[in-house]
């Protein structure tokens, strides 16, 4: 085929072997392409002086010429004319060596894949003192017949600028001119020269909503942040920290006032929902996905951008924004990753360039039927250096504190969620997947090696062994777990009438059989309050009072458990209704006592956390937390102590998960002295029933539950209480 017919047809693989500047013996040669273009002439940038006009060839849009040599270090521009207008043009096939430059180390380091790929801001040197300012686009289809750059600054028209592939798969052009917040797209062909859907950049870093789901070219380094003070004071050890973290989907916490509008912004955000968290006396928020997803009903758990924070709030810088905002008021960021699975829509990453680039091929490994998404291929290294990459990426351009990874059981076994016969063994015959396991240990270990300050969390469902674990003792090297177990159980147990809850005392308790295997976070979250499972104040049994008794029961039993905290919001409100991801919080509830009651516990809830050592800097070792008593079924009463790290304090806690008052029941203490009351849930400012409770108790020279001394307390109904001893 005639080179001109292949770049009319856009199917040219190497556009810089016939196009741009070429030296034939001592004559230099020009082959321009230019759909549209009646005239062309060639001038030298820097000079200003006119080398020659070009001849159009076989009245196609492909224009050549023969010079006199020229000078070996030319840049030189182009003057157009068309039936509209003149202008001048930089040709793209002249910075041949520049464009190669994007893939020459990119498997050296996941972060090359971000610093080198996608639409990267470029200065092209032109003289002494001018640079040529432009875009360098690099993308990874090693199975395309053609990729071209396609987008408003062509009409997006494929054959005008098609792009070069090199021996590593990627594809390269630099397109001078083209600044920040221009929209692009690649038009692909796959091997057999069929056009595909138009592809999203994999690594776009700013993309549009639908319909056209273009990728926008974005400066990451405009952004000037202000949180260094919050950077070296988040470099604290994690372990022996609080975290009481605030779940959020930003969508749905709260819809604006006006009626033409859809969402808050990042910057909206800034104004209602850091104060808020900072009031409550969270320590980090947990955003739902932030990465680009095309439907709002996935709350972005099928995401397409990796690279992209969602448009739906505003731009990156937004963001941004947003985060050195919640910095700088001492609240931490976690978002919810998804290196799992991704959807099939056509402008993303399934079939990309026409074969399984990202994703397994064999239906078996690479489809996931629970939520008909497509599986990442670990076991090919430029998709784990991509999802690496896009770890690191977070953190490194967007400060964030945390990684929480979502759905990381259906990355660990081969047979998740699948029937015999639909799933493929590993090498030993078994059901773990070590292409998995070997990425999130990757993962893991280029996170905190690269960023010590940061954190990585699993929602992990299984067994599965050191999850939380180092790398370097066989682990998967997270930094925390989320409790799943703890959760069900207990949201079980809670769920039940009282008259039966004796019945069930085990699933309550049964969590510290466990609960130092791993460094464990206890969540309550979205998936606890949606698809039919009720707010979490509905699963509550009884009237409307015991239904709040019993949230504020177990929220002050949440508190006083080991482990880290996080919360859906709406918990902390009492919502009444099932989240709806498309409405808003049911913020008109606070107008109610009751729902006052509520949030305030769990505003002293937070701050008793952050105040008390005992309360969080022992969460993860056995010798600082003890059972008085965890076999009183028939009363179905617990009572724990927890204990600080110097152990100079001392937090007693008594949970009553009846609604039958204790009058002085006792308790097991381990030391002689005053105990102070620092937490009742059955407060009347919790709406609580405000049954007689001492503020301070003295201890007895009376054994109990294997301890030396005892208290009496009067225990009120469906309650939990904190006491503090004083020696």
């Amino acid at each position: 085929m005639l080179i001109e017919e292949e770049l009319k047809q856009a199917n040219c693989t190497e556009p810089f072997e016939f196009l741009g500047k070429k030296t034939i013996e001592e004559l230099t040669q020009f082959n321009v392409w230019l759909p549209g273009a009646k005239n062309v002439s060639v001038f030298d940038l820097d000079s200003g002086k006119n080398i020659g006009k070009l001849k159009r060839k076989n009245k196609t849009d492909l224009f050549c010429g023969q010079f006199k040599q020229v000078k070996d270090n030319l840049v030189y521009a182009l003057k157009v004319e068309t039936k509209e207008t003149t202008y001048d043009l930089i040709d793209p096939y002249q910075f041949q060596e520049q464009a190669f430059h994007a893939v020459h180390y990119v498997d050296h380091a996941p972060e090359n894949v971000y610093q080198q790929l996608g639409a990267q801001l470029v200065s092209l040197e032109v003289g002494l003192d001018e640079k040529i300012e432009g875009t360098r686009f690099a993308v990874f289809a090693p199975n395309a017949k053609a990729v071209s750059v396609i987008g408003d600054f062509n009409y997006w028209n494929g054959s005008c600028h098609p792009m070069q592939k090199t021996s590593m798969g990627y594809w390269v052009l630099i397109i001078p001119g083209l600044t920040a917040g221009q929209r692009y797209k690649y038009q692909i062909k796959d091997s057999q020269g069929n056009q595909l859907p138009h592809k999203a950049d994999p690594v776009g870093f700013s993309a549009e909503q639908y319909p056209s789901h273009a990728s926008i070219i974005f400066n990451q380094n405009d952004y000037q942040w202000s949180d260094a003070d919050w950077l070296e004071k988040s470099k604290a050890d994690k372990y022996l920290q609080p975290m009481s973290i605030y779940e959020v989907h930003l969508g749905s916490w709260k819809r604006p006032s006006d009626p033409t509008k859809t969402y808050l912004t990042y910057r909206e955000l800034v104004d209602d929902l850091i104060p808020y968290v900072k009031d409550m006396g969270y320590t980090h928020l947990e955003v739902l996905p932030i990465s680009e997803f095309p439907f709002d009903g996935s709350w972005g758990y099928q995401p397409v951008g990796l690279f992209s924070p969602t448009s739906r709030f505003g731009d990156p810088d937004d963001f941004k924004f947003f985060v050195d905002q919640c910095h700088q008021n001492d609240i931490g960021i976690i978002i919810d990753w998804v290196p799992a699975h991704f959807p099939e829509d056509g402008h993303g990453l399934a079939r990309f360039d026409g074969t399984h680039v990202y994703e397994y091929e064999d239906p078996r490994k690479g489809w996931h039927p629970d939520w008909n998404s497509c599986i990442y291929d670990f076991g090919k290294d430029t998709v784990r250096q991509f999802l690496v990459a896009n770890a690191l990426f977070w953190i490194e351009h967007f400060h964030v504190d945390g990684l929480r990874v979502d759905a990381v059981a259906s990355m660990l076994y081969l047979d998740y969620s699948r029937k015999d016969g639909e799933w493929i063994p590993n090498v030993d015959g078994g059901n773990e997947n070590y292409e998995a396991i070997s990425f999130l240990q990757w993962m893991n270990k280029a996170v905190y090696e690269k960023f010590p300050r940061a954190m990585t969390i699993a929602e992990e469902s299984t067994s599965f062994p050191k999850v939380s674990k180092p790398v370097f003792e066989g682990g998967l090297g997270f930094g925390f777990k989320w409790n799943m177990g703890w959760m069900h159980d207990s949201l079980h147990y809670i769920s039940k009438d009282p008259s039966y809850r004796r019945y069930h005392h085990g699933e309550i308790t049964f969590s510290m059989v466990y609960s130092f295997s791993e460094s464990f976070v206890l969540p309550i979250s979205h998936d606890e309050v949606v698809h039919g499972k009720g707010a979490l104040l509905r699963k509550m049994p009884g009237d409307e009072w015991q239904q709040a008794a019993n949230l504020r029961c177990y929220a002050g039993f949440m508190y006083a458990h080991p482990g880290k905290k996080l919360n859906f919001m709406g918990n902390e409100i009492g919502q009444s209704a099932e989240w709806n991801h498309d409405g808003s919080l049911q913020w008109n509830l606070l107008d109610f006592e009751k729902h006052q009651g509520i949030q305030s516990l769990y505003r002293d809830l937070n701050h008793i956390y952050r105040n008390y050592p005992a309360l969080y800097e022992s969460d993860h070792e056995p010798g600082c937390f003890a059972w008085i008593d965890h076999g009183n079924a028939e009363q179905s009463i617990l009572s724990l102590m927890r204990t600080s790290k110097d152990g100079k304090q001392t937090v007693i806690a008594v949970s009553n998960f009846t609604p039958v008052p204790r009058s002085e029941f006792r308790i097991g203490v381990p030391a002689q002295g005053e105990y102070h009351l620092i937490m009742n849930s059955d407060d009347k400012k919790y709406w609580g029933s405000d049954y007689k409770v001492l503020k301070k108790v003295q201890s007895e020279a009376v054994k109990w539950n294997n301890q030396p001394y005892s208290i009496l307390v009067n225990m009120p109904p469906l309650a939990t209480l904190m006491l503090q001893i004083t020696e």
